[in-house]
């Protein structure tokens, strides 16, 4: 053998590992449609296990008791505090539900995604992956029965429980992805905890974090505990914890009760030398198995944890449910010192003994009690405090408050209370789930379908309406949807990209055939949507039946919080090629978000987008990538013609194209970027060039009506 051969490597070198590897990258501007891959279930090795089925056979009240045990059975390999672990899993869950945004809806624990990066390395999730591992005894007992996700913040709740809280309840159903979000936007900068205002036109003004961030730095659930930018200032902090609570759909008292009850029990840890410990999980090496922030100065003691810098607990007793975070905070005063690993960190003045709380390796030993930076905010603060004195005042009303605080917070992205599962699931409906009453299924859907065609309403008419009130929905938390008939309530009734004024000339017809009937008009409005395509696809040689469940409910105002709708009206939709106004983002991005809120896939959006454009649905019936003479028949003429090299594609103004015929130099259409992209980008234009082949124009129709109804069932938990 050649000796230069020996340090030859066998497979491409980095090829697997080394940043900067993807070779999309040579390409930076290329549409990246990795972001509707994240529902690819290829990755999946459950298979043909439905969890949702699964779960209902598990045995809750075994599990509960195995948890319950697990908290006070401390492990050599690591220590718990005070020899509980409730504070670790209730920082688990946490930290899992607490990634959760409201504009997007994307984050929060409802997929298990903390087990992948880049949530498994952020600095503000420092040793969770041992909670992780703790937990796997018991995954590993009850199997297909208990997600990822559902365990880990079960553990959470347990832990709540163990330590003296009446929680609220609790819902299984909670289905684990097997494989990281990378595409999850969480900010655009490239090192950890860089400071905050590069997310901020005025770090000052925390309402000018950029969207849909919320966040304070990258790599943090919240806000820095050690105040804006790691420098103390409670007020100043109080800010940032009001945007990002808000951002997180909180409020101020929840974000209070939230706060104080979160710091009840427990402890941080800052005890040692932060730059002794190891790499973070995806960075270190194979032997550590997974796990990060090793630490060689543990020496087996709970004390001498390092995660957040931070040291100490809030409380005197950190493993009981009580109101001692509120008789320290407000019955000393606090004076800023720092850790032994250095951090900003405050320190009542002249504490009597009995009130401080025991070392969590040595109950013999008494050591001092600490508060944030955020702690203090809830004292300095005029509004936080008014609230804090309220719950001092009433200590039930206290508990009742977190309570329902936390239930929120582990459940926000569930969905609405038709997905709970579970003996201890609440019966009460909660504004925030949006709920939406059960509708009528015994009316004749034949004849409500005969009245909506002889309406008069227009093709484009129907399919738009329809689907606005589909559209808004976001497979991320579940929320938005078409049940409910929610687009005739505000806010949605006035969002320009419903077109108002034509919403209500639609729903001036279907409001009446719905009274008539019997049906909902959630479900009259769907169908007129249905009866719309199977019009379009008979005018063009097509004989289809949409497919069509009724039973969806009409929700009313008072079912409705109508300013946490806000953040679903749309500012773009590609599919009826709208933009509210120029943003920085490119159009194609915006439908990609779009695209993959709703649950599509890049075929899925192909097929829908090229259906949409010839049945007349585009906002304003403006005629941009309308590439057909036959409007309001579903043909596959957008594919055809864009692929049509007898055209060429020449831009007129700012997302504005002309298309040209080669021979006469005549413009035979416009398009924006949204229509042209499904030829320019290499993998869109192998789909468009799938629905432009001859013998393919059958399969466009049954592809569009497929995608089409998985739209409007998008949000149907009550079907299978």
């Amino acid at each position: 053998m050649d000796g230069n051969d020996m340090g030859k490597c066998p497979v491409m070198h980095g090829g697997n590992t080394a940043v900067g590897s993807d070779n999309m990258e040579w390409w930076p501007k290329s549409l990246n449609l990795d972001i509707l891959h994240q529902h690819d279930r290829k990755t999946d090795p459950l298979g043909d296990v439905d969890y949702r089925e699964a779960v209902k056979s598990l045995d809750v009240e075994a599990l509960k008791n195995d948890v319950k045990a697990l908290l006070t059975e401390s492990q050599d390999w690591w220590p718990a505090d005070y020899g509980h672990y409730g504070g670790l899993m209730i920082r688990l869950a946490w930290h899992s539900a607490g990634s959760y945004r409201l504009a997007d809806g994307r984050g929060g624990g409802g997929a298990g995604n903390i087990r992948f990066a880049p949530l498994n390395s952020w600095p503000d999730n420092g040793n969770l992956d041992k909670a992780r591992r703790l937990l796997w005894p018991i995954k590993k007992k009850y199997g297909n029965k208990i997600s990822w996700a559902d365990l880990i913040l079960l553990a959470g709740n347990m832990a709540y429980e163990s330590m003296g809280l009446k929680t609220f309840g609790f819902s299984f159903g909670r289905e684990d992805i097997w494989h990281p979000e990378k595409d999850t936007y969480w900010g655009a900068e490239r090192e950890w905890l860089a400071p905050s205002d590069e997310r901020y036109e005025d770090v000052a003004n925390p309402a000018t974090m950029e969207n849909p961030l919320a966040a304070v730095q990258m790599g943090l659930i919240y806000v820095n505990p050690e105040g804006v930018n790691g420098e103390p200032d409670p007020i100043a902090t109080a800010g940032q914890v009001r945007e990002t609570f808000a951002r997180m759909a909180m409020d101020d008292e929840e974000t209070a009760a939230l706060t104080c009850g979160g710091h009840t029990v427990g402890k941080a840890h800052g005890n040692g030398d932060a730059d002794a410990l190891g790499a973070e999980p995806e960075a270190a090496d194979v032997e550590t198995q997974g796990l990060g922030w090793l630490n060689p100065n543990m020496g087996g003691k709970a004390t001498n944890a390092v995660t957040s810098g931070i040291e100490g607990a809030w409380t005197t007793h950190p493993t009981t449910w009580d109101m001692g975070y509120f008789d320290l905070l407000f019955g000393y005063e606090w004076e800023l010192t720092k850790s032994p690993a250095g951090a900003n960190q405050w320190r009542p003045v002249d504490i009597k003994e009995d009130d401080m709380p025991v070392d969590p390796s040595d109950p013999s030993k008494r050591v001092m009690p600490m508060m944030t930076d955020a702690d203090m905010a809830m004292k300095m603060d005029p509004a936080y405090n008014a609230i804090c004195q309220k719950f001092m005042a009433d200590p039930a009303y206290f508990d009742d408050c977190f309570a329902r605080a936390w239930f929120k917070l582990i459940h926000r992205d569930l969905g609405p209370k038709t997905r709970y599962i579970g003996p201890d699931a609440p019966e009460e409906d909660l504004i925030w789930q949006d709920p939406v009453p059960a509708g009528p299924t015994g009316y004749d859907v034949d004849a409500v379908k005969a009245k909506i065609a002889a309406s008069g309403l227009g093709v484009g008419e129907m399919v738009a309406t329809a689907w606005d009130s589909a559209r808004t929905f976001r497979q991320s938390d579940k929320r938005g949807g078409a049940n409910g008939a929610r687009i005739r309530l505000a806010p949605q009734k006035d969002w320009a990209g419903n077109e108002p004024e034509r919403l209500q000339k639609v729903l001036s017809v279907l409001e009446p055939i719905a009274k008539e009937t019997g049906a909902s008009l959630a479900d009259v409005i769907v169908l007129a949507g249905n009866v719309g395509i199977e019009q379009a696809a008979k005018a063009a040689g097509h004989d289809v039946s949409v497919p069509f469940t009724p039973g969806r409910g009409d929700a009313t105002d008072d079912m409705t919080d109508a300013a946490s709708f806000d953040v679903l009206e749309p500012l773009a939709d590609g599919f009826r090629n709208w933009l509210k106004k120029d943003y920085v983002v490119t159009p194609e991005e915006m439908l990609l978000d779009r695209a993959q809120l709703m649950g599509l896939t890049a075929p899925e959006m192909t097929v829908l987008i090229g259906g949409m454009r010839v049945l007349g649905t585009n906002h304003g019936g403006t005629g941009h990538g309308v590439f057909t003479d036959r409007d309001g028949t579903l043909t596959p003429d957008f594919f055809v013609n864009l692929t049509d090299m007898s055209y060429s594609w020449q831009p007129k103004g700012a997302n504005e194209y002309a298309i040209v015929a080669r021979d006469t130099g005549e413009t035979r259409w416009t398009a924006t970027r949204t229509d042209l992209v499904f030829g320019s980008n290499a993998i869109l234009r192998a789909y468009a060039e799938v629905y432009a082949q001859d013998d393919n124009a059958e399969k466009f129709v049954k592809d569009f009506v497929a995608a089409w109804t998985k739209v409007m069932e998008a949000d149907r938990f009550d079907i299978a």
